[in-house]
């Protein structure tokens, strides 16, 4: 219970920005090099807020300390590793807990599945994975749907029209997954209206209102959070009610944790980490996906030949689907040129050392993984988007062990590849993606990393010869 209390104050503080009180510790940094508290009890709090995000104030310390550096949340040590090397010395792929998923339960306070043997933990994630696995080929045709749909809409513009690409691909994410975790109530477009309309304000403050602590200073928007959780657990807890002890058709999410012995609270617990994390990380992976296919024609039409090949004219099946490799390098070089889920942590259970470093037990290890996804030494020009790297085999075990691919990946990762490559499958198909003139895409690295502003792509029909 001591671990867990730890872990999830620790998370919070990283995306709250709150201050750490319950646990001092000791102020030598068992010499780590990095940063001095700028303030006695908010450590490198202001530090932090200052350069925006956690992902940009870790760049800026790596830059300056080396690939393992150290500095203070409140009266805590944390240290933080930035190279691929450090981090193959410190990841233990036996562990069993999902740390995405452990940092977004920290923040809902929930708790079920992160603490307790880690037998029954391995288990409980194997039922997750599974479930969404499940999900997936039981939901296959919904998700070749809604592409559809959205291609339709798209063959409907003119080609000066500008698309906003941020906004449709959330649209598209949530019935993706509202349909494939909940099932047929959120055909209903109004459901999935009330769904957008409450995460949209829960993820907010997860992503920014937390971090700067700015949410604790209005008590207005704390109360519509709490009221956007809540309302968005009623609908979880509807569709629940509704598929208990059913055979409604197609297989959802949500029937394979009804089928298995956990708990009410876990069952609502789980859905709603997959309603949340599913939706952010779906969406922003096909924006960014989309986004550097406009940028990139050569990339683009290569995966026009490929889908061309492989699909011709037949149907999109899981079977073809799994024979698509460079779609499959065009996402991977994605989540590493987005940095899309730049930071991922673990608690140091026991004494450990990294190199000459001795790490204190109960110290939080960051990973700077989107320090280490821009590496120039583990990634050749880092800076381009290039999915041809990912012909190597080094460079997807490295992806791998960074936890974006292979066994170690999360859940809803798996979940987004699926949905993305059937959506990239619809749409190169039938148009050209095109980038809009002058634009400049900003990043904003939160729990998920997003464009700054709207994103925007023009389209065009191929013609019947190509």
């Amino acid at each position: 219970m001591l671990d867990f209390a730890i872990f999830a104050i620790t998370f919070l503080l990283i995306l709250v920005g709150a201050v750490l009180y319950l646990y001092p510790s000791s102020r030598q940094a068992c010499g780590i090099p990095g940063l001095a508290p700028t303030e006695e009890k908010d450590g490198n709090l202001q530090d932090i807020v200052n350069k925006g995000s956690l992902h940009e104030f870790l760049f800026s310390l790596h830059e300056k300390f080396g690939p393992v550096a150290s500095f203070w949340f409140g009266r805590r040590l944390v240290v933080s590793l930035g190279s691929l090397d450090l981090l193959k010395q410190h990841i233990n792929p036996n562990k069993t807990s999902d740390p995405f998923q452990m940092m977004l339960k920290s923040l809902l306070g929930y708790q079920s599945g992160v603490i307790g043997e880690a037998a029954e933990s391995h288990i409980q994630k194997k039922l997750y994975e599974n479930g969404i696995n499940k999900a997936l080929q039981s939901n296959f045709s919904i998700l070749i749907k809604l592409s559809e749909e959205l291609l339709v809409k798209w063959c409907s513009y003119p080609q000066s029209q500008h698309v906003p690409l941020c906004q449709h691909m959330l649209g598209f994410a949530m019935k993706s997954v509202t349909q494939t975790a909940m099932g047929s109530s959120f055909e209903d477009d109004q459901e999935v209206l009330r769904f957008r309309r409450n995460h949209d304000t829960i993820w907010a403050e997860i992503g920014k209102g937390f971090l700067d602590g700015s949410i604790e200073r209005s008590p207005n928007r704390k109360k519509l959070y709490e009221a956007a959780l809540m309302e968005m657990e009623t609908m979880v807890k509807k569709a629940i009610k509704e598929r208990r002890g059913k055979n409604l058709g197609r297989h959802v999410f949500i029937d394979s944790l009804l089928q298995s012995n956990l708990s009410d609270k876990q069952v609502l617990e789980d859905s709603m980490i997959f309603s949340l994390a599913g939706c952010v990380i779906t969406a922003n992976l096909c924006t960014w996906a989309i986004y550097f296919l406009t940028t990139s024609e050569g990339v683009q039409e290569k995966l026009y030949k490929e889908v061309t090949r492989v699909l011709g004219k037949g149907p999109i099946t899981l079977e073809k689907i799994e024979q698509l490799s460079y779609c499959r390098q065009i996402l991977c070089e994605t989540v590493r040129t987005a940095s899309l889920t730049p930071i991922s942590a673990r608690l140091q259970e026991l004494e450990g050392r990294i190199d000459q470093h001795s790490i204190p037990k109960e110290t939080l290890v960051l990973y700077a993984l989107g320090v280490v996804l821009q590496d120039n030494t583990a990634w050749p020009l880092a800076y381009r988007f290039d999915p041809d790297r990912f012909e190597e085999e080094s460079a997807k075990q490295n992806l791998t062990l960074l936890g974006f691919s292979g066994s170690l990946e999360c859940p809803e990762l798996r979940f987004a590849y699926m949905v993305a490559t059937v959506l990239l499958c619809v749409l190169v198909r039938k148009l050209h993606l095109l980038p809009v003139k002058g634009q400049v895409v900003e990043t904003k690295y939160e729990l998920v990393t997003s464009p700054k502003e709207e994103a925007w792509l023009t389209v065009s029909k191929r013609s019947p010869a190509n």
